[in-house]
This record gives structure tokens, C-alpha cells and sequence, in this order.
């Protein structure tokens, strides 16, 4: 007698199932990336490197303006002592992520004698590897859903996307005008709720090579303790600087170690980009956050090169004011250069670059990426778009002095041929 159907018992009668004959039709892997990296844009500057790629496996003199890669070497003395102590047995092993002892107190050294700041170097000064990655683990350490952070408009790719990556939101500000860009921070704590969490600044900056003074960074103090926020200045610059000018620390602000950090680097007056050595100093919770992070994620740089790094911080001042004078000559030629040609060009006061403002017709004509695509395809002269460094910068173009006089000057002369 049949049975009446009901779901919920096994159908003993039913034959068995064996196992497939056949394998199933192969599926495409799929990657799935996390959000914080679905939320990064394309490269800006990929379309510029694999052009510059190409045109020098073609066999091209590309005349790279682009990037800020110092040309120079650092001090023999640095270089000696290296090999020395790499030559040590005792150097290879792991090293600490805050940087040897010797290394802190000679950064701690060079913030005294320069600025009148003085810091304790086990608890308010670490060792990076490189700037970058400094800044990049302190917004993991400070950042999460929900935060905000001001930051400079334009903007060095790394204080827009560092932030992003720890899932943090952004507010990008002007920084032509130093007094507006504090009228707006003031504005945005006082009309935005939850209030940013961090401001970060950049000075000597860059793209755009603004400079501000002293009083600045007051400013910024008395700001940050009225709204509650944190500050990151990043003084990649520090050392690269003209005409008497002097670039102010924002640590030397009466108050600046109780909100905030800077970030310091021996990649630009040193010629030391390769070697990744990068300080953080100031606030000593923070740069304990920034601690607890580097100890999951890295065991700090080679010993050898911190023993080197000391070496130049004690003994080459005298190079690194020298680098100063290069750069000073390389900008003066290049801006002479640009306004014999009848641009619009402010030399800058500090920094590696002249940010230049894209003459006309082609400004209203073309995009800074056409512009800086054409200079490279028919000028062999490369340079990064000012679009690259957000919207703020489009109509501009960064130009690098790390090539010598002579080739700035051929670059010149290339760039009014392809628009004569």
C-alpha cells in the first residue's frame, strides 16, 4: 500500500547515488581582494612609467623629471662605515623595530642642536623604514571605520591612501594659503560630527613645495587641543632648503608633543632613498601605537645600516647643507628655464620640486595628463601630472630636480621643441 509523501522521512526505496562519473566544469578562479584595496583607484601614474618604459627599451634619452629619486650618493663616510659594519658578524641578526639606542639618541641629538627640542629617545623617538612606511603604520595604529582624517590638497599619495587603507575616511583641504587651510580645519571640526581624529600636514610640501613659518604650527597646536584631534606632520623636506630659508619643526611648537608626531627621513639631504631610513618622533602614546603595529608586521632595518646612518647624522652636516646648494642651482636653472619660455613658475623656497602651471593653449585644451603624456612621447622630458595628486593638482605639473644642470637644461630646450 502506498504511503502517503512526507518530506521529512528518508525515501528508503530510492536506488543509490554514485559517485560522479565525470569531473564538474572548471570554474575560473576567482582573487577576491579586500575592500580596503577595492577602494584604491587605478594607478595615476601608470600610463607615464610604462611610456617611460617603453621609450627606453626603445633606446630613447628620456629625461626623467618625475619621480623624486635623488640622483646623488650619500657621504663616502656613510658608505665605508656601512661595508664595515656589514663586514661584523654580530650585525645580521634581527634587529628591533624602534632602531638601535645609539641611533634614537643621535636623532634625539639632531632635534636639539637644530630646533631647541628636546626629546627622550626610548620613549619619543622611533626608527622607521623609511618615512612612508612610518606614516602608512601609524594610520593603522590610530585609523579604523568611522575616523577622518584632514589632510592636504594636493596631496602626496601616500596621506590620501594610507589613510584609506586603514579604512579611514578623508577631508583633502587646500594648502595654498596657510591662513585659509587653518580657517578650514577650524570650519570642518567645528561643522562635522563625529570631529576629524587626525591632521595631517606636510611642510615643505609636497607637490606643490608651499612653504609656511614658525607661527604655523602654533596655530595647529592651539587647534588640536580646542578640537580633540591628533597631528602627523611629515618633514620629508626638512633638509632641502634655499635662500636662507630655514624650514620650521612643528615639534619646536610650544605644546606640539602633547597632540602629535613628525616624521623625518634621511632620504633626501643624505642621498640615502635606497637605504629606507625614517624617524617618527614626538608624542610618546602615539608612537607606542605606532610600536605595538611595526612589532606584529616587521623585526626593524639591518643593524649595519643603522650604524651608518649614525655616522652621517654625527659627521656629514656639512654634505647635507652642500646637497641644499646643488638643488638651489638645479631649481634656479630650471625655472629660468621654464620662464624663458613663458611660464607661469614661483621658485620654491624648499623641497625637490618646481610645480610648475601648465601654459596656455594647452591648458584649456588638454588634460595635465595629456600635457605630461605629450612632453614624454614627443620631448623624451618626463614629469608627473599635477592630477596625480588629486584633483587640487590638475592643472600643474611636479618637475624633480635630481638631474644635473646640464640635462635640466637640455630638458628645457627639448620641451620647446615639442611645443614650438
Amino acid at each position: 500500500m502506498n504511503q502517503p509523501f512526507d518530506s521529512d522521512l528518508p525515501n528508503i526505496d530510492a536506488p543509490a547515488i554514485g559517485p560522479p562519473t565525470t569531473d564538474p566544469v572548471p570554474q575560473p578562479f576567482e582573487v577576491k581582494f579586500a575592500t580596503r584595496v577595492d577602494r584604491l583607484p587605478p594607478y595615476m601614474f601608470g600610463r607615464i612609467n610604462n611610456s617611460l618604459y617603453q621609450k627606453r627599451r626603445a633606446g630613447d634619452d628620456v629625461i626623467d623629471l618625475g619621480m623624486g629619486n635623488p640622483s646623488d650618493p650619500p657621504d663616502p663616510s656613510v658608505i665605508q662605515k656601512l661595508a664595515d659594519a656589514a663586514a661584523d658578524p654580530g650585525n645580521h641578526g634581527y634587529s628591533k623595530s624602534n632602531g638601535i639606542s645609539n641611533l634614537r639618541r643621535e636623532v634625539a641629538s639632531k632635534y636639539y642642536r637644530l630646533y631647541g627640542v628636546r626629546l627622550d629617545p626610548d620613549t619619543e623617538v622611533m626608527s622607521c623604514l623609511g618615512s612612508k612606511e612610518g606614516f602608512s603604520h601609524m594610520c593603522l595604529a590610530l585609523m579604523g571605520p568611522g575616523d577622518t582624517a584632514i589632510i592636504p590638497s594636493p596631496y602626496f599619495p601616500v596621506h590620501m591612501y594610507g589613510v584609506i587603507l586603514a579604512a579611514g575616511n578623508v577631508v583633502a583641504l587646500d594648502v595654498a594659503d596657510s591662513e585659509m587651510f587653518l580657517r578650514n580645519v577650524a570650519y570642518t571640526c567645528e561643522h562635522m560630527a563625529p570631529t576629524p581624529k587626525v591632521l595631517i600636514v606636510n611642510y615643505p610640501h609636497n607637490p606643490s613645495s608651499a612653504v609656511i613659518e614658525p607661527e604655523f604650527f602654533v596655530e595647529v597646536v592651539r587647534l588640536a587641543k580646542k578640537y580633540g584631534f591628533m597631528v602627523i606632520h611629515d618633514f620629508a623636506y626638512a633638509d632641502v632648503a634655499f635662500d636662507g630659508y630655514r624650514p620650521p619643526s612643528f615639534l619646536a611648537a610650544k605644546g606640539a608633543k602633547d597632540v602629535g608626531v613628525e616624521f623625518t627621513t634621511m632620504s633626501k639631504g643624505y642621498n640615502m632613498a635606497g637605504w629606507r631610513v625614517g624617524f617618527c618622533a614626538g608624542n610618546s602614546e602615539m608612537i607606542r601605537g605606532l610600536g605595538t603595529v611595526k612589532g606584529y608586521y616587521d623585526y626593524g632595518m639591518f643593524a649595519a645600516v643603522q650604524i651608518a646612518a649614525i655616522v652621517a647624522l654625527r659627521e656629514t652636516d656639512t654634505n647635507v647643507e652642500k646637497q641644499s646648494r646643488i638643488y638651489q642651482g638645479r631649481r634656479d636653472v630650471l625655472v629660468s628655464g621654464l620662464r624663458r619660455l613663458g611660464w607661469d613658475v614661483t621658485p620654491p623656497k624648499a623641497g625637490m620640486f618646481v610645480w610648475a602651471k601648465v601654459p596656455e593653449p594647452w591648458a584649456s585644451s588638454m588634460s595635465t595628463m595629456d600635457f605630461a603624456l605629450k612632453l614624454l612621447e614627443e620631448g623624451n622630458v618626463a614629469v608627473s601630472p599635477g592630477s596625480g595628486f588629486g584633483q587640487g593638482g590638475e592643472g600643474f605639473l611636479r618637475m624633480s630636480l635630481v638631474e644635473n644642470e646640464q640635462r635640466l637644461r637640455q630638458a628645457v630646450r627639448q620641451i620647446s621643441k615639442c611645443l614650438g
